[in-house]
């Protein structure tokens, strides 16, 4: 288990922060008490649950050119047939999967190909499991482009906590199924636009792992 190069300096800041009130405390108040050590442990909760936050686990690559696999860790709640205006002008299958702060928040690319669209959009912050928050809310949108032409976009959604995405690759880049090509801070959502005619694996409340849960099958 690593930890993302994007957790480092916060986890560094938050342990100051705890080392910094632990110091105060002891010498306003240097008699140890319950609440002291109520503190101490509360300060080390905190820590744990920030770096647990930012792991990176390894996932052993699976490739496989016809199938989509889950961008992310967390729960399915939305299947349906939308209208996509960015990019497509079309009618896509949106599969979207919603991360809880509990959950690994690495993004992974669900598909072989070529990044040809990339853009960032400023926007709201309502909670990640609002259907609006797709349009609504801070996004980054990017679609991939494989050798047969075919093509995915994939959102990366800020949630109502979450203040920071953070994407990788760059228009133009090729992307590995399975890379890590970036992550959402606290809490998030990451929405798949898929071609009408995909077919899905999944259902809504299913639980995905990132670069691991097959989403569906591309015609």
């Amino acid at each position: 288990m690593k930890i993302h190069t994007a957790g480092i300096i916060p986890i560094l800041v938050l342990l100051a922060g705890v080392l910094i009130i632990m110091f105060l405390l002891n010498r306003v108040f240097p008699e140890q008490t319950a609440i002291h050590y109520i503190l101490y442990a509360v300060g080390l909760i905190f820590i744990f649950f920030v770096v647990r936050f930012f792991r990176f686990p390894d996932r052993k690559l699976i490739r496989d050119s016809d199938a989509v696999y889950s961008g992310a860790d967390g729960t399915v709640v939305a299947i349906e047939k939308v209208h996509v205006d960015e990019y497509f002008n079309d009618e896509r299958i949106q599969i979207s999967v919603f991360m809880s702060i509990f959950n690994v928040h690495i993004n992974w690319s669900p598909f072989d190909g070529k990044l040809v669209y990339r853009r960032h959009h400023h926007g709201k912050h309502l909670v990640a499991f609002n259907p609006k928050s797709s349009l609504i809310n801070e996004h980054t949108s990017l679609v991939i482009q494989d050798e047969k032409g075919r093509k995915l976009m994939m959102r990366q959604i800020a949630g109502a906590i979450a203040r920071r995405i953070i994407c990788k690759p760059t228009e133009g880049q090729g992307t590995e199924q399975g890379e890590m090509i970036g992550m959402i801070k606290f809490g998030s959502r990451i929405d798949l636009f898929l071609p009408a005619d995909a077919e899905v694996k999944v259902k809504i409340g299913d639980k995905a792992r990132g670069a691991q849960t097959l989403m569906a099958i591309l015609k």
